[in-house]
């Protein structure tokens, strides 16, 4: 293998790493959507329970103001691009959980991704450790 050939099997390697480190930060991404997704589902069937809750409500930078909740409330739920929509607490009950699917799902992609990609880098390695073997040996 020549120089050129070795360089540019570094460069690959570079760029998967690169490629691993975005799947990887994608993947805590998704988890932490996940955490987020079965909280709120948590606390809004908790709600169901009391007619009435109390609860904190941030305004910013770590002020919050004391609220009541009815368990008859409609909910806003962020839809994306901006938009809001207003839900009974089972149909957003049901919206969450369908989000969690898809978010299952696409996790469940960057994980296969990442196992491709970090195979792709173990023979990337081999073959990087077989180059400066066969440079660093005398030849005869």
């Amino acid at each position: 293998m020549s120089e050129e050939q070795a360089q540019e099997l570094l460069y690959q390697m570079q760029m998967l790493e690169s490629y691993f480190a975005e799947l990887t930060q994608k993947e805590n991404s998704l988890l932490n959507v996940l955490r987020d997704s079965t909280s709120a589902i948590e606390s809004l069937k908790e709600l169901g329970e009391k007619k009435e809750s109390e609860t904190l409500v941030p305004v910013g930078i770590g002020v919050f103001v004391k609220s009541k909740i009815s368990s008859e409330d409609k909910f806003l739920l962020n839809v994306g691009a901006g938009v809001a929509i207003e839900k009974d607490k089972n149909s957003a009950i049901n919206f969450l959980e369908s989000r969690i699917k898809e978010i299952e799902v696409a996790l469940q992609e960057t994980m296969v991704q990442k196992q491709s990609i970090a195979s792709q880098l173990e023979r990337g390695k081999v073959e990087i450790n077989r180059i400066a073997q066969s440079i660093s040996k005398p030849k005869n």
